[in-house]
């Protein structure tokens, strides 16, 4: 009998097809289709997160807008003998006239601003654009300050558990909104001719205001033993340890590594000038607010902070427009490179 014949029919088929079933392939079609239901999953998870946030942050602008409580303002002498106006009615009743006004102009910002702004980077993020991401990202990074604040600093009111609930919602789909960017990829997307060098000049200019801002308040206070101006009614100060503490020194390192042409400093620029933007318009309104109720405000930052402010948004525009869409997005270029190797 010829070596042949005692070959299998189904042997033979398996033996000498010119396209033999690979398991590698199968295996590498089925981590892509995972890799799409966990990017699917995440994609809701962010919606669902965004859209929190703005009903949250909606209902605690606004109450603190409009809603209205009987009761008049009083004086109130703190722990360190000072003696200072409190509100005495609405949500921000337990707070002095400056801190409600300021209250009430960072809620203001909130609804005409801050919504819309994060809900129209949702938009566009679910249509896959970049830009879209680092808006989100930028928008996000505005939400966790401004509630980190609230939960952190507001005088006790009913609002409390929903500060707590939108500083943590926030700090959630910021970290989801970063890892939906690759970092790696992001510098292709920039042109060459961007304007780092002007974009790092006005980080480190923020950097370097709330440095000296906040350090010619605190340093002569601690030089002669008395409270620091805006301490107020509080025991410390909230606001001054986050920007020490945090928005100064992200805005230094954007600066850096955005000069070094880096993926986390284009990322890092990006967040810093978007919240940068909607913070500045919070802070330049509360000044004025300030202003026009016949609180002392200082008039270095009456001037500075909308002057960076107009610059911090005029770049944010430069920045936002020079972003390219023209590269697929990381996960489908990664699946492309796995389903080539395993080619």
């Amino acid at each position: 009998m010829p070596v042949e014949a005692s070959i299998s029919p189904w042997r033979m088929a398996v033996c000498c097809s010119p396209h033999p079933t690979a398991p590698g392939r199968h295996l590498a079609g089925a981590e892509n289709a995972l890799n799409e239901r966990l990017e699917e999953g995440k994609m809701k998870t962010r919606v669902v997160l965004s859209i929190l946030i703005a009903v949250l942050a909606a209902v605690a602008a606004a109450t603190g807008l409009f809603w209205q409580t009987d009761g008049r303002s009083f004086e109130f002498q703190t722990l360190r003998g000072e003696t200072v106006t409190i509100v005495g009615h609405g949500l921000y009743r337990y707070e002095t006239a400056s801190a409600a006004t300021q209250g009430q102009a960072q809620d203001a910002v909130t609804l005409v601003i801050g919504i819309p702004l994060l809900l129209g980077a949702m938009f566009l993020r679910a249509r896959g654009s970049l830009r879209g991401k680092l808006l989100l990202a930028g928008t996000l990074a505005y939400f966790l300050y401004t509630y980190m604040s609230y939960a952190f600093g507001a005088a006790y009111n009913p609002l409390f558990l929903i500060y707590v609930a939108l500083f943590t919602l926030s700090l959630a789909a910021l970290v989801l909104a970063v890892m939906d960017i690759d970092i790696v990829s992001l510098p292709s997307h920039f042109p060459a001719n961007l304007p780092r060098r002007s974009i790092a000049a006005v980080l480190f200019a923020v950097g370097g205001f709330l440095l000296l801002a906040w350090s010619g308040r605190i340093l002569p206070s601690l030089a002669e033993d008395r409270p620091p101006f805006g301490l107020e009614s509080y025991t410390t100060l909230v606001i001054q340890v986050l920007d020490l503490g945090l928005i100064v020194p992200l805005a230094i390192l954007a600066g850096v590594l955005l000069l070094g042409r880096t993926g986390w400093g284009y990322l890092l620029a990006s967040v810093a000038l978007i919240k940068g933007f909607t913070m500045g318009t919070a802070v330049s309104t509360m000044a004025f607010a300030i202003l026009f109720a016949g609180e002392q405000v200082s008039l270095i930052e009456l001037i500075v902070f909308p002057t960076l402010t107009v610059s911090i948004i005029a770049l944010t525009v430069v920045l936002l427009k020079s972003v390219r869409e023209r590269d697929v997005t990381s996960p489908s270029r990664s699946l492309t490179l796995e389903d080539t190797a395993s080619r």
